[in-house]
């Protein structure tokens, strides 16, 4: 059956159909060319005449174009529309013309590195030429490695590979620094947060050094869409920015259907759970033999997706690869496998977290289903963008889970169809942050007196805090590194604050221990303790130990009905007051804290039914993190109105609320954000409602809420207003069950003191 065949069967069928609160059917787009630039070198012509391009898209020919003329650009257009001709073409012409060039890739993960290096090579086989590509990260081998930096014409990395492996050795980079003309960045929507702020510091080391070999290179940048890309490409690189979005590329029919699973207790606002609704929608288009990639939020529920489905079409001997699941911690080796088996057809179907969101070459899948919200209107136009890649029919369902959030969503699905997307937010000037990468750029070159960071500020000032810290030593109108150890080592660009991955180790076989995959510090204490039930692939492990100190998790096989799920406790802790204001009694603050995290227990979670099967404890040290916060301190009079349960509900429905609207006001991933209340807080001694950055440092949104804080509170009042149900649910201040009967009437009660 082809998704036609499908689509009018699901509307004819009233039982889908009830659950059904919008089907969107979106019409196929035709191409709109324009002819080859002038300035192109003329044997990339009949290479590309072979490959059936005779004509370039309106967008790529316009890209082209600036890139000639010597303009730093960006191109945002959407999934699978040909950005990559954008840079590969004046890449390759520029080099054809001159062999001393250079050109610089950088892809946000190794696996599109691959991806888009193959593509590259094809088209450089096919020219002839000797025009030398090399990929050069953590799988590069030793042997290889001094001839990429000595011949390579164009060299792929990502982000880290570049930071720790490239800038701080860049006397054996001379070659490349010395002539390099273009920098590649690619995804750059998915330079957010602290990702984002730590490549704007990567970038500024790069363009320092590249001032000192002499070169001044052009950025050709390219994002999905995003509602602020060329802010976000000015802000990475420091400089002007011109962008093209004049998409001419060509776009099947889409279907998007909007599915809210059926309510099961009307009462307490309970639906049917969002993981059985998406197994049953992913195994109906596995057993109709369409090529279906199911999203889901969290690497668990990948995990139990991809368990259930193989469950669906294992043989009589066991196997089950017609089905795969697809996310971070899985061996790359593991992950190549996957993604070629997508490409030639023979995985009909693939589970995956966000790992499988960026423009990696998975072929021509035919359906895509979104389990819960991703978290921004971006990610989920890319993840659905992964279905009808190659101009034919495609069909994506969004199937809402019972967070606020997701209700919201479905509940008002304009929103989603017709809001631009969201911003890309990030600071480059975070303390935490530029310190550290102030700290790498004196050990790749000794800053001169009035020397300038980029476009950073306060550079006199940081130089020296660290010659105080005996860090750096100013010597002769030169700031010096002193330090011995190699700064670049202590810093990730994916957090804050560098830490080790644990390895995931499987003890199964005594005879032979082997390394199944990895996980972050901040992650382990929530999936790896010590009996918890670990899943990889849809096999059950049990942890064994987990060894804190070396970073390593020991895991058993077992085959038990049930998973685990944890408990996270988190309580906060004042260390610096920025600013405050009053009005109507009302104590507002922002300012820096510090959030304590700790896993206390686990739930084991019966497959299927779902439902609890006892607890266990886990006794793991507490982590620390200091981030930014805004908070909200109920007056006085207000809070004595009510008794202690049924304030504490009432400020739990708030919390709730403002976790709706926050990240979409803030234009910023749910996770970005944390929202909680305290009946006494340390913070204040009274009942207050926090939101704080939730990562280390903050990147900014704590600032932004508390600008727009009267915003954020009459919104949330408008959706406990406008919502119908009588007591709570999900949509608004939370279920009864969570925030009591009157949990929601004292809600609306506290938001309409709060906003007066």
């Amino acid at each position: 059956m082809n998704v036609d065949q499908l689509t009018q069967q699901l509307q004819c069928d009233p039982l889908f159909m009830r659950n059904v609160v919008r089907w969107e059917t979106m019409p196929p787009r035709e191409a709109h060319y324009a002819d080859f630039p002038e300035g192109l070198d003329a044997r990339l012509r009949p290479v590309l005449a072979k490959r059936g391009v005779h004509q370039l898209y309106t967008h790529q020919a316009h890209a082209v174009r600036e890139v000639l003329a010597g303009r730093d650009i960006v191109v945002v257009t959407p999934t699978a529309s040909g950005k990559t001709m954008c840079y590969n073409l004046p890449v390759l012409s520029a080099i054809l013309a001159n062999e001393d060039a250079r050109a610089l890739y950088l892809f946000p993960t190794k696996a599109l590195s691959a991806d888009q290096v193959s593509e590259l090579y094809e088209l450089i086989e096919e020219m002839g030429v000797d025009i030398k590509t090399y990929t050069y990260d953590g799988d590069t081998p030793g042997a290889a490695r001094k001839a990429v930096r000595q011949a390579g014409h164009i060299v792929v990395t990502n982000p880290d590979m570049l930071h720790s492996g490239i800038l701080p050795h860049h006397t054996k980079w001379v070659k490349l620094f010395e002539n390099l003309k273009y920098i590649v960045i690619d995804e750059i929507h998915t330079y957010r947060g602290v990702f984002g702020s730590n490549l704007a510091n990567v970038l500024r080391r790069l363009l320092r050094l590249c001032d000192f070999y002499g070169s001044r290179p052009q950025f050709i940048l390219c994002s999905a869409t995003i509602a602020n890309p060329q802010e976000l490409a000015e802000t990475l690189t420091g400089r002007p920015i011109h962008m093209v979005d004049d998409n001419g590329a060509p776009m099947g029919a889409r279907h998007f259907v909007f599915y809210n699973p059926p309510v099961v207790n009307r009462q307490l606002g309970i639906r049917r759970g969002v993981l059985p609704e998406t197994r049953n929608i992913s195994s109906m288009l596995l057993k109709n033999g369409i090529q279906t990639i199911t999203f889901a939020r969290s690497r668990l529920a990948v995990e139990v997706l991809t368990k259930y489905l193989k469950d669906l079409v294992r043989d009589p001997l066991g196997n089950a690869g017609r089905v795969r699941g697809y996310r971070g911690g899985y061996l790359p080796t593991e992950r190549r496998e996957i993604e070629k088996g997508l490409r030639a057809g023979y995985v009909d179907a693939v589970v995956s977290t966000n790992a499988l969101e960026l423009g990696i070459d998975i072929g021509a899948l035919d359906a895509c289903v979104l389990c819960g919200y991703p978290g921004t209107i971006a990610s989920a136009w890319q993840q659905a963008g992964r279905a009808g890649r190659r101009k034919g029919t495609s069909i994506v369902f969004y199937v809402a889970s019972s967070a606020a959030i997701d209700q919201y969503i479905v509940a008002h699905p304009d929103y989603f169809l017709r809001q631009s997307p969201e911003n890309a937010l990030l600071n480059p000037d975070n303390l935490y942050i530029l310190l550290s990468h102030f700290k790498c750029a004196a050990f790749e070159l000794p800053f001169e007196d009035g020397d300038r960071f980029g476009n950073a500020p306060g550079t006199e000032e940081l130089l020296d805090y660290l010659d105080d810290a005996g860090i750096v030593r100013h010597v002769d109108g030169r700031y010096h590194w002193s330090a011995e150890d190699f700064p670049a080592s202590q810093i990730s660009l994916r957090s804050a604050a560098a830490e080790e991955n644990f390895m995931i180790i499987d003890i199964t076989n005594p005879r032979n221990h082997r390394v199944i995959g990895e996980m972050d510090r901040f992650t382990v204490p929530m999936l790896l303790h010590e009996n918890a039930i670990y899943m990889h692939e849809a096999q059950q492990y049990q942890v064994e130990k987990l060894d804190f100190d070396a970073c390593k998790a020991f895991i058993r096989q077992v085959d038990v009905g049930y998973y685990t799920d944890s408990d996270l406790n988190i309580s906060l802790s004042l260390l610096d007051i920025e600013r405050e204001d009053e009005s109507n009694g009302v104590h507002r603050g922002l300012g820096e804290v510090r959030v304590t995290s700790l896993v206390t227990m686990f739930k084991k979670i019966k497959f299927d039914t779902h439902e609890n099967l006892g607890f266990g404890h886990v006794r793991l040290p507490e982590t620390d993190m200091h981030t930014e916060a805004m908070w909200w301190t109920l007056p006085d009079e207000l809070a004595a109105k009510y008794d202690s349960d049924t304030l504490k509900n009432g400020m739990l429905g708030v919390t709730n609320l403002l976790r709706i609207v926050a990240p979409l006001s803030l234009m910023c991933a749910p996770q970005d954000v944390a929202v909680l209340y305290q009946v006494k807080s340390p913070i204040t001694d009274k009942p207050t409602i926090i939101l704080y950055d939730n990562c280390p440092g903050g990147v900014g949104l704590s600032h932004k809420a508390y600008g727009m804080q009267s915003l954020l509170l009459e919104q949330a009042l408008q959706i406990v207003t406008d919502c119908p149900c009588g007591a709570g649910c999900p949509s608004c201040a939370g279920p009864v069950g969570e925030i009591g009967m009157n949990g929601k009437k004292t809600a609306w009660e506290l938001l309409t003191a709060l906003t007066r």
